[in-house]
């Protein structure tokens, strides 16, 4: 049986301008100057001939502009681009549930929702109620995910699952409790989509975590296995929010030129949603 290989799509639909100092946990630690530091956003689309995978929904408008982040592109209307409906049967892998990243699952209403239980459990529990923690999320999109389970819409996946062939779940935590990255099989290669596991490709290169942690030894952990998988088998290493990652890969060709990379191919119709569309598909 041949390896099913997917196209996975970065797209970058915000950013923000900010300090070092306040990206990187007690940067002072590190000797290294403070400087303005650009901190930018992503999704991501997995697809082949057979599925399209989600991996996280991006923020909303309205948690963006409360929190002072540029949305440059609204991540249903760069679904949509992808040829990607929003109303339709998908799989979507939440890797954590900071407001970034599940902000706009109610545009989703059909899609079925996977994540890691010990995230849930802890998103839907009163510690998540701290300060610390309730900075990063909206109380609103938690009871998104609420309904969604009540629902049987929400599938808890933990870490080595695969929710379809050639893709694989990592539980990392660190970040949050239940962090989740995700290895997808490509005809380039696997890929390595670490979302917050791993901010910035800095944060890896010099071992300095992000300054939002739950869990500082299992943050550095994270980190050790990532290092161990890449040095067993290298991957294509997709951060969370580095701003040079659009730079590392292959720009998209279609209608998010600019806004999307590329990585692996399945199917050379599919380069945009209008292509997509006029391949009678």
């Amino acid at each position: 049986m041949l390896e099913e290989h997917y196209e996975v799509v970065i797209v970058r639909y915000g950013t923000r301008t900010t300090r070092r100092s306040d990206a990187f946990l007690n940067h002072h630690f590190y000797g290294i100057p403070d400087a303005e530091f650009t901190v930018d956003y992503f999704l991501w689309v997995l697809r082949n001939q057979d599925r399209t995978i989600i991996v996280d929904t991006g923020f909303s408008p309205e948690a963006g502009a409360k929190r002072n982040r540029t949305m440059t592109l609204h991540p249903v209307d760069a679904l949509r681009s992808l040829g990607v409906d929003p109303a339709g049967r998908h799989q979507v892998i939440i890797t954590h549930g900071h407001y970034d990243h599940i902000g706009n699952v109610r545009e989703l209403p059909n899609s079925e929702l996977l994540m890691s239980h010990r995230e849930y459990e802890f998103w839907t529990s009163d510690m998540a109620t701290r300060r610390q923690f309730a900075h990063f999320a909206e109380q609103a999109e938690i009871d998104e995910l609420v309904a969604a389970d009540r629902a049987g819409r929400l599938r808890f996946v933990t870490d080595g699952d695969h929710p379809a062939p050639g893709i694989t779940i990592m539980e990392l935590g660190g970040h949050t409790p239940g962090q989740l990255a995700v290895t997808v099989e490509t005809s380039e290669g696997p890929v390595l989509l670490a979302s917050d596991a791993v901010h910035f490709y800095e944060e890896l290169e010099q071992d300095m975590p992000f300054i939002s942690v739950a869990d500082l030894p299992a943050m550095y952990a994270g980190f050790d296995t990532i290092r161990a998988l890449l040095t067993e088998r290298p991957h294509h290493l997709v951060t969370g929010h580095d701003a040079t990652t659009l730079e590392r890969f292959r720009a998209h060709p279609g209608e998010l030129a600019g806004h999307a990379a590329v990585i692996g191919l399945h199917d050379e119709r599919r380069l945009s949603g209008s292509e997509h569309a006029r391949a009678g598909s």
